[in-house]
């Protein structure tokens, strides 16, 4: 997809504001507002923006603890993997689980409430989950970057 100022003003906008209303967007961006609806329509049906939702604090949430956890697999078969991610996609406390090339098959980020709570998402879940012969964890001290999009300057084309 090729982007125009037009898009990547879109873009940006919702980046720092995912409220604004389409008769203000458009405002912003120097278009009508049927306009900019169809310029956002095209957007979401190719995938380059993929949903509109609030940021909760898990802190707020009492889930104070943030662990990046290396899993190994017994082996990177398709069958294997897949059993694995339809797996791991059922953990409310994995917030994001990334397919990794070197020396750990699967990086997940985790939240828990302490490590009590840890405890319990090891024995009951991760290592639990199929095909898993290695499990790593780090926690995390404190937030440095945590952005909510991609932070990146919108200079597609």
């Amino acid at each position: 997809m090729v982007f125009d100022a037009i898009d990547r003003a879109i873009l940006k906008r919702l980046q720092s504001d995912g409220r604004i209303s389409n008769a203000n967007l458009a405002e912003a961006v120097g278009l009508s507002p049927s306009a900019c609806s169809r310029r956002l329509d095209i957007l979401e049906k190719s995938g380059v923006i993929r949903g509109y939702h609030a940021r909760l604090s898990d802190k707020a949430l009492g889930y104070r603890m943030t662990a990046i956890v290396h899993i190994s697999l017994s082996g990177q078969f398709a069958k294997t993997l897949t059993e694995f991610e339809k797996a791991v996609q059922r953990c409310p406390n994995v917030l994001s689980c990334y397919l990794m090339s070197g020396e750990y098959d699967y990086v997940l980020r985790v939240v828990v409430k302490d490590l009590e709570d840890y405890e319990r998402l090891h024995r009951d879940w991760l290592s639990a989950l199929p095909h898993v012969v290695r499990i790593n964890s780090s926690f995390a001290l404190r937030d440095v970057i945590d952005r909510p999009n991609t932070g990146l300057d919108i200079n597609l084309a």
